[in-house]
């Protein structure tokens, strides 16, 4: 097994408003689709890869805190995100923390929709 992750899913209730949010926050452009009537916005990523999506929650769990934190990859240093966040329409849970020199930082952030989402960097 290679990794763990196949898929994830952000649950959100305004599509629009959480696109342009992840939009802003990861400075990149999400693939708007739909499937089966509901709306979803793909992170872009090798196509053999992990990879995930916000999507309008219809099926999955309302957006909110208490549900799994994905911890989306922070590029090279995890202010350059989290700067972006609060500007976005999100704040900053916890800010970059280091967990171990070996393993790197993580940051945990709330977005647009109330969710509470992961960034992990090595640096």
């Amino acid at each position: 097994m290679q990794t763990p992750i196949s898929w994830f899913s952000i649950p959100v209730a305004d599509f629009e408003r959480a696109v342009r949010f992840y939009e802003t926050v990861m400075n990149c452009t999400l693939n708007r689709q739909e499937m089966e009537g509901r709306r979803m916005g793909m992170f872009p990523g090798d196509m053999d890869a992990p990879g995930g999506a916000v999507c309008e929650a219809e099926y999955s769990n309302p957006p909110g805190p208490m549900g799994s934190i994905v911890f989306l990859d922070g590029g090279d240093d995890l202010g350059t995100p989290l700067s972006r966040v609060e500007a976005a329409g999100g704040s900053v849970l916890a800010p970059k923390t280091l967990i171990a020199e070996d393993i790197g930082y993580f940051a945990i952030f709330r977005d647009s929709e109330g969710n509470h989402v992961g960034l992990y960097s090595k640096h």
